[in-house]
């Protein structure tokens, strides 16, 4: 089946969007583009020249568009204080929705964008594309072989000098907003068990670029006693992690490191004698299904083979929104400074 789609929101993003609709073996002949939309004219208009859309429909009006091109499928690739009009708007028409993370500017956004969904008949996924990379996949196939014992801890360290200019800037919250997001979903999707609550100190370093909120400190209890601990900072110049993050993975029986690139190792107990036990390497598996291990386009790929087999994607906004919640829950810990409740 080809799907018919009209992209919202034509900036820099949107190129990677377009860039695996158009190229990638996972989407070649899924999607036909049939219109963008951009607030900026000229935006929609040069991104439509670059792809060769010469018959999209081309406007500021996303209605309008949706009414002149009648598609399956609306990409929301807007920034996230215009994504709730976006979706709704999309949802009316009878479009399936997939939108750029974070899924709604508020917990109440979010439920009710789920709402409208249900309502409508249609799926709204998000693109959570860190969990559809080989080396998330791979550990969560890991700890579900129970080589490492039952989890009992998961850290990851986030630290980049990120030089965006634009809106990111001026966001507030920006890397626990527009980045954390990633690797707390990440943290989810590994641990396979829900968050429960969450301590987090937020602030904006000296010599930050950013107008708020570019470093958080966030610790996050898990369902079975299970402690995720996240430090980032998207102001930290001079050692570069990987935008994965670097992870360790404790676990009853052993530990799992990566690097979040090539660089895996894990080791489990072998012996039951000295003051450190004699250890063993465990082999971190490959990923279960190699079409889920694309970032971009494997989310696409997913959302559109749940769309055909009538089923909710991995990355449903119902689901996804226990993400969000982590989030949510880490800034306003951060702004009462106590522990908080996180609950959709």
């Amino acid at each position: 089946m080809t799907f018919k789609a009209v992209l919202a929101g034509c900036g820099s993003m949107s190129k990677g969007w377009l860039s695996a609709i158009a190229e990638h073996p996972l989407l070649k002949g899924r999607v036909e583009v049939v219109g963008l939309v951009d607030l900026h004219l000229p935006t929609a208009e040069a991104r439509a020249a670059e792809f060769g859309l010469s018959h999209a429909v081309i406007g500021t009006d996303l209605d309008a568009v949706l009414t002149a091109t009648k598609p399956d499928l609306l990409f929301d690739v807007v920034v996230p204080s215009a994504r709730e009009g976006v979706v709704a708007t999309g949802l009316l028409h009878g479009c399936h929705v997939l939108s750029e993370k974070p899924m709604a500017a508020s917990l109440e956004a979010g439920r009710a964008l789920i709402a409208q969904a249900n309502a409508a008949g249609r799926v709204h996924a998000v693109v959570q594309n860190r969990r559809f990379i080989a080396g998330v996949r791979r550990i969560r196939r890991l700890i579900e072989s129970g080589a490492l014992g039952d989890v009992t801890a998961l850290h990851c360290d986030f630290f980049i000098g990120a030089h965006f200019g634009g809106f990111r800037e001026e966001m507030e919250h920006v890397l626990l907003l527009d980045m954390a997001i990633h690797t707390l979903d990440a943290a989810r999707f590994m641990a396979g068990v829900a968050p429960k609550a969450v301590y987090c100190l937020e602030n904006n370093p000296r010599g930050s670029w950013y107008a708020h909120g570019a470093a958080a400190n966030a610790i996050f209890e898990f369902d079975d006693g299970v402690v995720f601990n996240y430090r980032g900072s998207w102001c930290a110049e001079g050692a570069n992690t990987s935008w994965e993050s670097a992870w360790r993975i404790v676990g009853t029986r052993g530990t799992l490191t990566w690097d979040g690139e090539e660089a895996f190792e894990a080791k489990a107990v072998a012996g039951d004698t000295g003051f450190f036990r004699e250890l063993e390497t465990i082999e971190v598996p490959a990923p279960a299904d190699i079409d889920q291990t694309h970032g971009h386009a494997s989310v696409i790929a997913e959302f559109l083979d749940a769309i055909e087999e009538g089923r909710p994607p991995e990355t449903a906004s119902n689901d996804n929104i226990n993400s969000l919640a982590m989030v949510f829950a880490a800034i306003e810990s951060a702004r009462t400074g106590q522990r908080v409740l996180i609950a959709v």
